[in-house]
Order: structure tokens, then C-alpha cells, then sequence
């Protein structure tokens, strides 16, 4: 699977670790910076992962901030793109599960580089369901989706 990987200068610290469990998976890590601690604004890193999701060259990916919120809200406003804030393994798996996220946003203030390592693979490891009730529900997020950008 490809898989990429970006963060705002809060999230730097994390980075390098999460593409290290990527590539351990046997996965390709796609490295979308930001590549040193001087500021960067998350919306900037959102956009990035979310295009490189919407142009098939990632089909997941893993977004670090500082609590792992203000990338999720910025990278749910792209078509196609479904993003999860998780602090805990059970959110990691069943966004995928439930929801078909395609990202994990993790808060590098909130979780350890540990947990983080763990939710990066919980969450690479989980596969959609494709139970009846949630094709339903994400067909209906999907609809609201196309409402928001007539």
C-alpha cells in the first residue's frame, strides 16, 4: 500500500518515526514534509495529503499536528477524504472499518511515540467491512459531500 505521511512543525518530532513503521509494514512511505520544526500551517499539509489521496499516488495516509484536530478538520473539507483524529487503538481500526477512513490524524502533543507507532499500524492493518449498514452510511457521507460543493 502506498501511504503518505505528513506534519505540521508540531507534528516533525513523529514523522520520521511513523514512515519508519510504514516502511517496517512493507509499505511505501510518500514523505509530504514538512521536514524541520520551523512553523508550518496544518491546512498547508492537509492539502498536500489530500491530493496525493485524491490522484491515487497514496491510498492512506497519516497526518500529525499537535493534537491531531485542526488537520482533521482541514483535511475532511476535501472530496474524498476521510479523516479520523485517533488517541486510541479502537478508533484506529474501526474508522476503517466503520467509516472507510483513508486517514489518521494523530496529535503528537497528545500520544506518545509508542502509541503513535501502534495507532499508525492498527490503523494500516484495518480493512473496510463493507457490511451493508456502513457501504449505507459512508454512501451518505458521500452525498453529503457532493451537496457541500454545488
Amino acid at each position: 500500500m502506498k501511504v503518505a505521511v505528513a506534519s505540521d512543525h508540531a507534528g516533525f518530532p513523529l514523522k520520521d518515526r511513523i514512515i519508519r513503521v510504514v516502511r517496517e509494514m512493507g509499505h511505501e512511505a510518500i514523505d509530504l514534509g514538512t521536514c524541520s520544526t520551523e512553523p508550518v500551517d496544518y491546512p498547508d499539509t492537509a492539502r498536500d495529503i489530500a491530493g496525493a489521496l485524491q490522484t491515487g499516488r497514496a491510498e492512506r495516509a497519516v497526518l500529525i499536528c499537535g493534537s491531531g484536530i485542526g488537520a482533521c478538520v482541514a483535511v475532511n473539507k476535501f472530496r474524498g477524504v476521510r479523516g479520523g483524529t485517533c488517541h486510541d487503538t479502537f478508533s484506529a481500526h474501526q474508522s476503517v472499518e466503520d467509516d472507510d477512513a483513508n486517514v489518521i490524524c494523530l496529535g503528537a502533543r497528545v500520544v506518545g511515540a509508542s502509541l503513535a507507532d501502534e495507532l499508525a499500524r492498527t490503523f494500516l492493518n484495518a480493512k473496510f467491512s463493507g457490511a451493508e449498514r456502513h457501504v449505507r452510511r459512508v454512501k451518505k457521507i458521500q452525498e453529503i459531500e457532493a451537496e457541500g460543493f454545488r
